[in-house]
């Protein structure tokens, strides 16, 4: 069975988003800035092979996100859903089923552990994904995360969505990874039991 990575882009202090996230400004007011590593017009060498293997279909078979991450960046995705890969969005309001090619989004309202569960089964050996600040917690919460991915920018945005803001306990870590470049600092962290 694969792993439940986090993969996140944050800022110096912390944020994973800036404030007020929205469909027009899906990152928040100055949010953007913190994926300006994968955009570099002349991208060092690391950040070229961390953005080029942190979500492929060969190694990612599921994405477990929030009804906020999905509201924001479903207008962004394109026609293929951008994930070709099953997706299952966190929820208190059901819906049907969204597809856009070979991307299906999948409504939970039965928790972050019950989209996991689904997201594992459809992954099988392969990894499965979680994006969102506010689901991520919750996943960090129920102890359900092997892996964090976060990719530093060296930004400040002095407010918006954290993602380890609400833990409320203690998140023993152990880096597998650093790589550095003048646009981020991208660390790897086994979550340890």
């Amino acid at each position: 069975m694969g792993k439940v990575i986090i993969i996140v882009s944050m800022s110096l202090d912390g944020f994973v988003a800036g404030p007020n996230p929205r469909v027009a400004a899906p990152l928040g007011d100055g949010g953007e800035r913190l994926h300006e590593w994968m955009f570099a017009a002349a991208p060092h060498p690391f950040d070229a092979a961390v953005a080029g293997s942190r979500f492929t279909v060969e190694t990612v078979g599921a994405v477990v996100m929030g009804r906020t991450t999905f509201d924001c960046g479903i207008g962004e995705w394109g026609d293929d859903g951008t994930f070709r890969t099953p997706c299952f969005v966190v929820t208190h309001r059901p819906g049907e089923p969204v597809v856009k090619g070979p991307t299906t989004f999948t409504f939970v309202t039965d928790g972050v552990d019950a989209a996991v569960a689904l997201a594992r089964r459809a992954a099988g050996e392969r990894d499965v994904c979680v994006m969102g600040a506010d689901v991520g917690a919750q996943a960090l919460r129920a102890g359900l995360v092997d892996e964090l991915q976060i990719h530093v920018a060296p930004v400040i945005l002095g407010a918006g969505r954290t993602l380890f803001g609400e833990l409320g306990t203690r998140l023993p870590l152990v880096p597998s990874r650093v790589l550095d470049s003048p646009y981020a600092t991208h660390i790897r962290y086994r979550v340890a039991s």
